[in-house]
């Protein structure tokens, strides 16, 4: 386990992380070796079958300089029909085929006398770390990835976040929970991110602006404009429809900004929240067994812990990775090695 600053004041579940959501799961396959730097990560949430067993999600996209497959059908019809991936810029075709074709291995009337799958692969930009044009990842990949998929996973450098950088240092792969008491009851509302964003000289800690003296300890040099992206996704088991998941997810913005992210004209920055606490059949003949949903002035608990999770998975981010060196010699350096001292720099 890592040490990192504790954001917020809402309780978290007992795993921090998006897992505390009961059914979902995560899995990564890491490729590390030499110029190499990158790797998949897959999402599933819950263990029936996602395309016969649709789950519910909203979609936000806070700035859309992205090349993620996809999202134009949950935008418009609010459900998700496959795992989650997350994976590299360059590997979004490979890993939607391969999506496709584990989808058409479990039902082989996809495309025939059922509709087609809609596979969703999320994307960020590991180039400085990794050499996108060796087109790393395979089909392959997706499979190991998705076979790993459990409760208990890593975080930081690893697998799509494998080659991510974050603010000047090495970022990655980072999650967390949080406890929502509404009036209707209290749920669960984990966070998952794909961390590859941020000016070093804007980098806030638990409402602490750290960036200039990281910026210093860098030697990054005049501020640059901001480049990269982040993935944003928010599971909870608060019974929500498609519209109030859209909602949902763009509280993730809130915690995104509390780090020192500005949305920069070149970070692609997208969030989706999906419910876990029902599913929308395939089948129009299939019985839905739908709950009663939330009120809607009952999400505001709901979106405070997406802006805590979200922000707190960043932090574990940068605090869960290890310093990479990578493609042309490219490193980033983990936050534990150039801020060892990051609490007397919280409490200064």
């Amino acid at each position: 386990m890592f040490d990192a600053p504790r954001i917020g004041d809402l309780p978290s579940g007992a795993l921090d992380s998006i897992a505390d959501v009961a059914g979902v799961r995560v899995g990564h396959c890491t490729l590390a070796q030499g110029a190499v730097q990158t790797g998949v990560t897959v999402l599933t949430t819950h263990a029936q079958d996602p395309f016969m067993h649709k789950t519910p999600a909203g979609l936000a996209v806070l700035n859309g300089f992205g090349k993620s497959a996809g999202l134009v059908q949950v935008q418009e019809l609010g459900v998700l029909e496959s795992p989650i991936a997350l994976t590299n810029t360059f590997a979004v075709g490979t890993i939607a085929t391969a999506v496709t074709r584990s989808a058409v291995a479990a039902n082989s009337e996809i495309g025939r006398g059922l509709p087609t799958v809609n596979p969703l692969v999320f994307e960020c930009n590991d180039g400085y770390l990794n050499d996108l044009q060796a087109f790393a990842v395979q089909e392959s990949h997706y499979a190991q990835a998705l076979a790993a998929c459990s409760s208990q996973f890593a975080q930081g450098a690893v697998g799509a976040g494998r080659g991510m950088s974050c603010f000047g240092l090495k970022g990655g792969i980072g999650s967390a929970s949080r406890l929502a008491k509404t009036a209707a009851g209290s749920f669960t509302l984990g966070a998952l991110v794909l961390a590859n964003f941020g000016r070093p000289d804007a980098l806030t800690l638990a409402g602490r602006c750290i960036g200039p003296l990281l910026a210093q300890r860098l030697q990054a040099g005049p501020p640059v404009a901001e480049r990269g992206s982040i993935i944003m996704l928010l599971a909870t088991d608060a019974p929500l429809d498609a519209r109030q998941l859209r909602r949902l997810a763009l509280r993730a913005g809130a915690g995104l900004a509390r780090t020192g992210s500005d949305f920069g004209h070149g970070s692609g920055d997208i969030a989706l929240a999906f419910s876990t606490a029902y599913t929308v059949p395939q089948r129009a003949e299939d019985a839905a067994d739908l709950p009663a949903l939330l009120h809607e002035s009952a999400l505001d608990p709901l979106f405070a812990a997406a802006a805590q999770a979200t922000e707190q998975a960043i932090v574990h981010a940068l605090f869960a990775a290890e310093t990479v060196l990578g493609h042309e010699g490219h490193a980033r350096a983990a936050i534990k090695d150039v801020a060892p001292d990051w609490r007397a720099l919280l409490s200064s």
